[in-house]
């Protein structure tokens, strides 16, 4: 299943962003930061792996719907939800 990247731009945005706070978190290591403040900035760049996972997931099967496109069963679908959890 090829992904329309046109559709993905905010996914993109997120990934972007979500590159920048792991960056940060690294930072917040290197320097020696509160254990607090590295773990609330990690969990925030976890969430946003996530949520953009999950839009690559629905993008894709909004496509495959429209599209009519048979390239993913649902096992294969499953997994890829799965691998998220």
């Amino acid at each position: 299943m090829q992904l329309d990247s046109t559709e993905l731009t905010p996914v993109i945005n997120r990934l972007k962003r979500a590159q920048g706070q792991l960056a940060a978190v690294t930072r917040m290591l290197e320097e020696g930061r509160d254990c607090k403040d590295v773990v609330t900035q990690l969990a925030a760049v976890s969430k946003a792996l996530d949520r953009a996972g999950f839009a690559i997931i629905s993008t894709g099967l909004e496509q495959c719907l429209a599209k009519q496109d048979n390239s993913l069963d649902k096992k294969e679908l499953e997994k890829l939800f799965l691998s998220l959890a």
